[in-house]
């Protein structure tokens, strides 16, 4: 039997008990992390991706221009209309972003395929120095093709000059390429009746596009002549933007031989190349010739060329009519005038 306590006693022991209790800590329960933490994660994220650029080419130009709000693992994006392809002043138009774009680009050309896809998007960041560079006085005419394909060599492939001229031309309308292909059939369907209308051409006899593509090739600078004669040892007005090799021709000889340094269209026996001055540029399928004048315009474009006077009326038709790019009122000649009235009247 417990023995009784009094009152005072047990409040003694109460006061005890009160007193162990308030010095006693409550641990801690995990949460969310302090905001200073927070901000070192972010921060070494943002140093890791730094590593990773400057250690690889393809990813360099693509993190440096991202926002902080971006994902943490970016993709490039390929679009090729203008926003996407040179970006906001403030983040791509500085020269030492230009520069780093560049000197990406040509760690690219160090490998053996380069990415296509990577290639496309670094031309399009790069684009307003390069068209700086290559319209500058600096170089001169006669050498900048060189000068131009040495510094670039993704020109030396049609897809990438192709796309320059878009580029150029309508930067907007990522299709253009594919619109301005569309127009030129039209113009080359068109083109043959009205050849064979004018007596520059005979009826085709034959379905091969090949045969269709030599003949009205040769017909074009009848068709929509500019008035001035081609140099002496040229020969036709045609062979300044075009030449069949015969079978026993070597293309080196003709081009050493060759008295124009613009872009000339060869046709051998398995493929068709494009020579500037008189260094081979590319190659391509036969089967494509009759593509072949959108090429050589794509080159003009590209390595901002002028256009020889024996055939600077043609070439300025196509520019309007396939092309869809105004002239220069200094361009609009009486020769370009006459030539446009007549082939108006008989398209419309």
């Amino acid at each position: 039997m417990l023995k009784g306590t009094s009152g005072d006693e047990w409040g003694h022991i109460a006061k005890k008990l009160m007193k162990r209790l308030s010095n006693i800590k409550i641990p801690k329960t995990a949460g969310t992390p302090s905001r200073k933490r927070r901000m070192t994660s972010e921060q070494f994220l943002s140093d890791d991706f730094e590593g990773y650029s400057t250690g690889s080419s393809q990813a360099s130009t693509i993190i440096i221009e991202r926002s902080p709000a971006a994902s943490s693992t970016p993709q490039p994006n390929l679009d090729t209309s203008e926003e996407d392809a040179v970006g906001s002043a403030d983040q791509l138009d500085t020269p030492k972003s230009q520069a780093r774009h560049y000197k990406a680009l040509q760690n690219m050309y160090k490998a053996k395929k380069p990415n296509k896809a990577a290639v496309t998007h670094l031309l399009n960041l790069e684009f307003e120095s390069r068209r700086r560079f290559i319209t500058s006085e600096v170089l001169k005419e006669q050498d900048r093709a060189a000068k131009v394909i040495e510094a670039y060599p993704c020109f030396k492939e049609l897809d990438h000059v192709l796309d320059e001229m878009q580029r150029i031309i309508q930067p907007k309308n990522s299709n253009y390429i594919a619109e301005t292909l569309s127009r030129w059939e039209n113009f080359f369907s068109k083109v043959k009746f009205y050849g064979v209308m004018k007596k520059a051409m005979k009826p085709p006899k034959t379905l091969n596009i090949e045969d269709h593509a030599l003949a009205v090739f040769a017909a074009l600078p009848d068709l929509f002549p500019s008035g001035a004669p081609p140099p002496k040892k040229l020969g036709a007005c045609s062979e300044a933007f075009f030449h069949v090799l015969k079978a026993a021709e070597d293309p080196e000889r003709y081009l050493q031989q060759r008295t124009l340094f613009s872009p000339v269209l060869l046709m051998g026996m398995d493929n068709c190349m494009i020579a500037i001055d008189n260094t081979p540029v590319t190659t391509f399928p036969s089967a494509k010739l009759n593509e072949g004048l959108v090429y050589l315009l794509a080159y003009y474009y590209t390595l901002h060329l002028t256009y020889p006077k024996c055939i600077s009326t043609l070439l300025s038709v196509l520019q309007t009519e396939v092309l869809e790019d105004s002239i220069h009122d200094r361009d609009a000649t009486s020769s370009y005038k006459r030539a446009m009235v007549e082939w108006k009247s008989f398209t419309e």
